[in-house]
């Protein structure tokens, strides 16, 4: 899980681990919204972000396994890589490392173990024949997830104390409710399905069903804001590909939020793990000072081909990555803050 801390079974992850949750409550949880211009966080308004008791991914390093669900290009697979191992790289400041260990990092658990500063990818699965057809319920996702564990002859490691599992689905893959309610979530596996209790995040790219929802601002927002006007204009995506980059933007929130909330008895806002408000939930669209009322993303760096980006990455990446809430200022904050 991540490496739950402490590094042997606790009777508090086996208590998580043998809660029995519903289909009906998986789809409750909460994911990455789609883009509203009206869904932003009043920096003034008081945000309860409440610490629950449970653990934090916290191992050094957590071992995150990919499964490419669907048709995916080369080039489309590079640029999600080479984020994913910016997390814990270096690069020239502002960077996508100080943006993990500026917000993330700084959240505990009980143990006082801080949330991980080192991913590595440590397994990848390609399911080019769409094992689980091209639409997938909720639930679905952990079943690609046992196919992935089960595969033969090259299965992915099942890594219940140091791993997370991403499921990334191409362009063709509908899953339910994406496009209309979330453009990715994150949530744990039910033993029951995949034999144990692992975190896991599903990101869907969105370039063809729904780019104004969930690769905005690199696609005119779906939904305006007050008035009807467009909230910001279309800015050009750091790596040439709007779905992918858009995903960029939708696996740092749930990454973040599944880090620190990985069993729905972490960190969250609001009174019910069902339907938690996470630490990237508060911040959905803001990317720079100035972001959140009307839709604005806010001050954000401009590379010499014009496209737009707030963190560097490894292998000279440039990605967008929105903030989060840190817990000391108790706003939304990234390393590309002027203050």
């Amino acid at each position: 899980m991540g490496k739950l801390l402490p590094r042997h079974p606790s009777p508090l992850l086996l208590l998580a681990a043998a809660i029995c949750i519903s289909s009906s409550s998986l789809a409750a949880v909460r994911g990455a919204p789609v883009y509203r211009a009206d869904y932003l966080v009043d920096g003034n308004q008081l945000v309860d972000m409440q610490y629950h008791m449970g653990p934090v991914v916290s191992g050094t390093p957590t071992n995150l396994y990919l499964i490419w669900y669907g048709r995916w290009e080369a080039a489309a697979q590079a640029v999600l890589r080479d984020f994913l191992a910016s997390l814990s790289a270096p690069a020239p400041f502002p960077a996508v490392s100080d943006w993990w260990a500026r917000t993330p990092r700084m959240y505990a658990d009980q143990t006082g173990a801080n949330v991980t500063g080192a991913f590595a990818v440590a397994g990848e699965h390609s399911d080019a024949g769409y094992s689980h057809g091209a639409s997938l319920r909720r639930i679905d996702v952990q079943s690609v997830i046992r196919s992935a564990v089960y595969a033969y002859p090259d299965p992915l490691p099942l890594d219940p104390y140091s791993g997370a599992y991403l499921v990334l689905t191409s362009p063709d893959v509908q899953v339910d409710e994406f496009c209309r309610a979330v453009c990715g979530f994150h949530y744990f596996t039910f033993a029951s399905v995949v034999g144990v209790t692992v975190p896991y995040a599903w990101v869907g790219n969105s370039a063809t069903q729904c780019p104004g929802k969930c690769a905005y601002p690199f696609a005119a927002a779906a939904e305006y804001g007050a008035g009807g006007a467009q909230p910001q204009a279309v800015l050009r995506p750091p790596n040439g590909d709007a779905g992918v980059d858009g995903m960029v933007i939708v696996l740092g929130h749930e990454l973040a939020e599944m880090s620190t909330n990985p069993l729905v008895n972490a960190w969250y806002a609001g009174d019910t793990p069902t339907a938690p408000t996470e630490i990237a939930d508060l911040c959905l669209g803001v990317y720079g000072d100035g972001g959140g009322a009307g839709g604005l993303v806010g001050n954000v760096s401009r590379a010499p081909d014009g496209s737009a980006y707030n963190v560097n990455g490894v292998n000279g990446r440039r990605f967008l990555v929105q903030w989060l809430w840190n817990p000391v200022r108790g706003a939304c904050y990234g390393p590309n803050s002027s203050n």
